[in-house]
């Protein structure tokens, strides 16, 4: 897919981020090869894009290892993602499936208090969805749908959303990496 989707919304998630639940990150984030052993250097990964993707044995190999080695990544689907990635994690856990994240879920509760996703853009007029991989009980990753939480962490002018739709997406991002860092 096109990983290189939405430049600027990971610089602003780290700012918001930074402010408003004192976390530390660099504010220039690094992008990693999924294959790559530089995936251990990060505690939290982050993909999103449109359309297909192909994880080589490799990607699928180090991913499996990172994730149940306490790693945790974050999907956000711009759009397109979703048989592709099911397929992929499947591959990846191949007795594990996405399993929906009830709306009392600590990621939801974390600084921010949310029912369930904000829906910050419509494409095909369902509902924010949260899903998970769950290993040995823990969430390792958290794939979310229908929301596009990182449209709305881009600079204002790219989607041109209402102030407070990139607030509601900054807050659950916020969330998101609260969740990550304390589980």
């Amino acid at each position: 897919g096109d990983w290189y989707a939405n430049p600027t919304a990971l610089p602003n998630l780290i700012e918001f981020s930074n402010n408003a639940i004192n976390t530390n990150i660099k504010t220039n984030p690094e992008t990693v090869e999924a294959n790559s052993l530089d995936v251990y250097n990060y505690p939290i990964l982050f993909m999103t894009g449109h359309g297909n993707v192909i994880f080589s044995e490799d990607a699928i190999a180090n991913l499996k290892t990172y994730l149940i080695s306490g790693g945790f990544l974050h999907i956000s689907d711009n759009y397109g993602l979703d048989k592709f990635i099911r397929r992929e994690f499947k591959r990846i856990f191949p007795t594990l499936d996405f399993q929906e994240i009830p709306f009392n879920h600590p990621i939801f509760h974390q600084k921010f208090d949310f029912n369930g996703l904000p829906k910050i853009h419509e494409h095909d007029g369902k509902r924010p969805q949260a899903f998970g991989i769950i290993d040995n009980g823990r969430l390792v990753c958290l794939y979310t749908v229908e929301t596009d939480l990182s449209d709305g962490w881009e600079d204002q002018p790219v989607h041109n959303d209402p102030p407070e739709k990139r607030k509601q997406a900054l807050q659950m991002g916020a969330n998101i990496l609260m969740y990550a860092f304390m589980e």
